[in-house]
């Protein structure tokens, strides 16, 4: 799980560093700077949770199955956060409206959330 775990920081990273480029230069004439800083948030909150989940494959003392639901709920809020925030941004490029599907965006926060309250139980229970 570990490999898995730390494979997906990497994915995630390497995607977040893309999509930062990309917001700031392929998108800077055609977006408004508004909907370009909301994309960025969408960035900074994926490589946040990237680097978490670093942290999380090298962390040996958190029970595997714990690191399992950890996992699933940050690749989770991940996808639901950032990316609905990445659709949310650039609504006005595409033919399909991402505001049908904005609740997503406050779900994957709860994700992201509820992976750091599960990352600090476990580390206080498991770090005697």
């Amino acid at each position: 799980m570990n490999k898995t775990i730390f494979s997906t920081g990497i994915f995630f990273g390497v995607l977040a560093v893309v999509l930062g480029a990309f917001a700031s230069h392929g998108l800077k004439n055609l977006l408004e700077v508004d909907a370009i800083e909301t994309f960025k948030t969408g960035v900074t909150y994926q490589m946040y949770h990237a680097l978490l989940l670093l942290i999380v494959g090298g962390l040996t003392k958190i029970p595997e199955k714990s690191k399992k639901i950890l996992f699933w709920f940050i690749v989770l809020g991940i996808i639901f956060f950032s990316f609905s925030i990445y659709g949310l941004a650039t609504n006005s490029l595409t033919s399909f409206d991402f505001k049908t599907i904005a609740f997503i965006t406050p779900i994957g926060g709860l994700f992201l959330i509820s992976g750091w309250i599960l990352l600090g139980i476990r580390c206080l229970k498991d770090f005697k």
